[in-house]
């Protein structure tokens, strides 16, 4: 694993401003894949499942920009994902070719729906989606799954999507998950994290061993895709 620098970024968006972290690999001229990413309906950037998944991505040679954005609305959270997107863009230290979105609970749902939009305009534009603990439906409310899974449905089929759940989250149902998946045209891969929360905790073990599990994961998946 490689070296790497953190800088602390503010994102314009609007008439506001988003806090955001860039973590570049050592060898910068050589990136080519950015991977964006967000928290859920709590918390922050400063989420330790994020700040471990953003070091070990830059520690792997993948560019990471991690921002806060602590809007409730779905919608908001989208366009708050474009502002970011935006922004990498726009620096010309980088040439980046591949472009992954993700997040944590809303923040994947803010991802996914941010890839159909981006990938409904032109194709190729976000080449995949990493769903930490996709919230299917709200504790013991199954009935709202497929209000939830809309964007996943809609991603067309050159999009990847990656998902890390936990097989004890009450927020994803496991059979209902499983019959949304086989309704997605994208192309999905799921981690199933034995005994794991919707927070991806496991009794009896360790966040760091837990959380290097799962950045595996997302990092052999990523490299799948060919990035």
């Amino acid at each position: 694993m490689g070296t790497f620098e953190e800088d602390r970024v503010t994102v314009p968006f609007g008439t506001k401003q988003l806090d955001a972290v860039l973590s570049v690999p050592a060898s910068a001229k050589d990136t080519s894949t950015a991977v964006l990413l967000t928290h859920g309906a709590g918390g922050d950037m400063n989420l330790k499942h994020l700040v471990s998944l953003a070091h070990t991505l830059a520690s792997n040679g993948f560019l990471s920009l991690r921002f806060t954005c602590k809007g409730l609305n779905l919608s908001y959270r989208v366009k708050a994902y474009h502002a970011v997107l935006d922004y990498l863009k726009s620096q010309e230290t980088f040439t980046i070719n591949h472009i992954f979105v993700g997040g944590r609970s809303m923040g994947c749902r803010a991802a996914a729906a941010l890839a159909r939009q981006l990938n409904e305009e032109k194709e190729g534009t976000v080449q995949g989606v990493i769903c930490l603990s996709f919230p299917l439906h709200p504790p013991r409310q199954t009935h709202s799954h497929r209000q939830r899974s809309e964007d996943l449905r809609r991603l067309p089929e050159h999009t990847s999507v990656l998902f890390v759940l936990g097989t004890e989250d009450n927020m994803c149902d496991r059979d209902l998950f499983d019959g949304m998946v086989k309704e997605l045209k994208a192309q999905v891969e799921v981690f199933w994290l034995e005994g794991g929360s919707h927070g991806l905790t496991v009794k009896g073990r360790s966040d760091d061993s837990v959380l290097d599990e799962i950045n595996l994961h997302v990092i052999t998946w990523i490299r799948k895709q060919g990035a």
